[in-house]
Formats: structure tokens, sequence, C-alpha cells
């Protein structure tokens, strides 16, 4: 009758009752932390099972009833009629419960910094990459997300060759994490005299940020270049050395900032880049070898794979992923319907993992 047992359902209520037991009795700040978020993480989830385990007795309890030979036969029709009211929601809770259950992904909460480099187009890829930062600025805003410059490079006429932002708030990287990938757009630029349609591209990167525990650097790893700004700046940020690179050199992996006028925050800042770019090389790595034996994974992280085209004389957009194609582009690219987009493609994605897990063949 029951998609989970009511064996896993009393490990959840025990592990959560065992973590709140041991919040209780430790004063390490490091396992205080840990149990506080293992204790959030798990709340919605013991929520969710306690609720199955009150269905699976009530449901007992009816069965006994109506097992039992002293019931009338107007009790009997009443217990009948309200046991297939509470099968009847059965599933649902059941779902409910399968979702939560799923493996999380661990840098699901972590904030992350979002890159958004001009591909192939000139001058219209840069128009397109401001596009692409504006709309994930105004999703940013409409997910109560806090999104903050880090650097950029403005275009030659408008938009960016690149633009790096750091987006902190509850659920970052797992709202952003699909949105990695090459994403295309199809229309008419204003410099176009004959109305010619042209594609261009831009690329986004979604890194989450390490905890300071993940990425640990030694200055031995570390060459730190001092130059002189470049490009249109505030008072004297062109007149100092001021400009940061670190070079992490067993990877060759590199983070420039320019924007202070502090050398001293530049350097913060690109270490917080450069420290994502490397834990993103790792969770790459690790992304790969397991995308080799599973096939659950909607994508995300290849930097290469055409993800998205935005068309703009048919208005629409389209994710290549999952074959989505939506007819609402001029809210989609201001970001007031991104949530559209990204709401189907992480359903997808939990669809493909519940397949996965139930051993079921979904043709994906």
């Amino acid at each position: 009758m029951s998609k989970i047992s009511i064996e896993r359902l009393a490990q959840v209520v025990d592990r959560f009752d065992e973590v709140e037991a041991r919040m209780g009795a430790v004063t390490d700040p490091v396992e205080i932390v840990a149990l506080s978020k293992e204790h959030a993480a798990l709340t919605p989830v013991v929520d969710a099972a306690r609720a199955l385990q009150q269905l699976h007795q009530e449901i007992k309890d009816l069965d006994e009833l109506l097992q039992d030979a002293e019931t009338d036969a107007e009790m009997r029709e009443m217990a009948a009629e309200e046991r297939r009211e509470l099968l009847g929601g059965l599933p649902k809770l059941e779902h409910q419960m399968q979702l939560l259950l799923l493996p999380k992904d661990k840098d699901g909460d972590a904030p992350i910094m979002l890159e958004i480099r001009a591909g192939t187009g000139g001058d219209e890829a840069a128009l397109f990459a401001g596009d692409l930062f504006r709309m994930y600025q105004r999703f940013a805003q409409l997910e109560g997300f806090k999104l903050s410059p880090v650097s950029s490079t403005a275009g030659d006429h408008g938009g960016y060759k690149e633009i790096v932002a750091n987006i902190t708030g509850n659920g970052v990287y797992g709202r952003f994490k699909f949105e990695s990938g090459v994403h295309r757009v199809q229309r008419v630029p204003d410099t176009e005299t004959q109305g010619r349609v042209h594609t261009s591209a831009a690329t986004v990167a979604v890194l989450p940020e390490p905890e300071d525990v993940d990425i640990v650097l030694e200055d031995k790893d570390l060459r730190v270049d001092i130059f002189r700004a470049s490009g249109p700046g505030g008072q004297s940020v062109n007149t100092t050395d001021s400009a940061v690179r670190i070079t992490h050199l067993p990877t060759g992996i590199t983070a420039s900032q320019q924007d202070e006028k502090s050398q001293h925050k530049n350097r913060a800042k690109a270490m917080l880049v450069l420290k994502a770019r490397l834990y993103d090389r790792e969770r790459a790595i690790a992304d790969a070898a397991m995308a080799a034996e599973r096939k659950d994974q909607v994508g995300s992280g290849d930097r290469s794979e055409k993800i998205r085209t935005y068309n703009y004389p048919q208005g629409r957009v389209s994710d290549h992923r999952i074959n989505l194609t939506i007819h609402n582009l001029p809210k989609i690219i201001t970001g007031d319907a991104l949530a559209d987009v990204i709401d189907a493609l992480l359903t997808e994605d939990q669809a493909r993992k519940l397949a996965a897990l139930s051993g079921e063949d979904a043709g994906i």
C-alpha cells in the first residue's frame, strides 16, 4: 500500500530527536553550527514524516475497527468511508515525502558568484550580456535575494563584455544552479539597417561560494600581481597601482579585480572569486564522474552547452535540456517570469531523480 516504509519514517524521526538532544548537550561552537544546520534541514522532513505516521496509524485503527465483529453496520459504513478518504490523501503525502527525502545538494543554500560573459556576436553579445544581468538582477529581487556587483568590464557600445556579481540569500544556489551554460539570442540588432535577424551568445557561470573549510589556499600556491587599473573608474582609480590579479599556480586559474580604489579591497574581492572558481572546478570534476554513471540529471555546469535560446521575432524562450518553450519572452527577459523557466527545470530534475530512485525507466 505504501511507497515509503514505516521503518524509513521512524529513522527520520529518530535522527531528528537525536539531533535535538545533541544540540542541548554540546558546547563546541563548530558542532553547534553543524547541528543547527542539520536541524533546520530535517524540520520539514520530520514534519512530513510525522504526518504520514499519523495517517498510517489512523488507517490501522480503522482497519481494526472494521475487523471487529462487534462493530455495528452504521459504524462500519462510517469507518469504511473515512478509510477511503484517508487512502485518497496518502499518495499526495507520500509524494511530498519522497521529494523531501531526495539527496540534497550540499551547496543548495550557498551564496553564489554569477559570471556573465559576452560570447560570439560582438557588440550585440555585450548588449545581450547586459540584458541577462538585468534579468537575473530582477529575478534575485523577486526571490528576496541580495545581488551585489563585484566587477565588470563594459561593452564598447553598452552592455558588458564581462560582469561578476555576488548573490546571497536562503537557497540561492538551488534556484540558480541550472543557469550555467551558453545562452543564445536571436533578434535584429539596433545597428542592423536591413532588418536581418542575428544570433549572438553569452556564457553564464553559476559558482557556489565555498565555506572557508571547503577551500584551503596556501601562500606558496598563489602569485599576486599588482598593476594599474584601466578603463573608466572613480577619481584616482586609474592613477594608482590598486588593481589585483591572483593566480592559483597549481591550476592556472586566475581572478582579477580593479573596481575598488583600495588595493586591499580589490585583493579581498579577487580572493573571493578565485575560491569560488576553484570550488567550482572541484564540483565539475565530481559531477563529470557522477554523470558517467547517472542519467537522472537535467544538466548543469557545462559552460559549452547551449542551454537556452531567446527568440525575439517569435517572442519565445526555449530551454533545450527539457524541450521547454514558453511564448512569454518580454517578461522572462526582464526577470519577472524567469521563475516559470527555473521552476520547470527544478520539477523535471525532481522527476528524474524520483524515477532513478524507484528504478523506473522514465525514458530520459
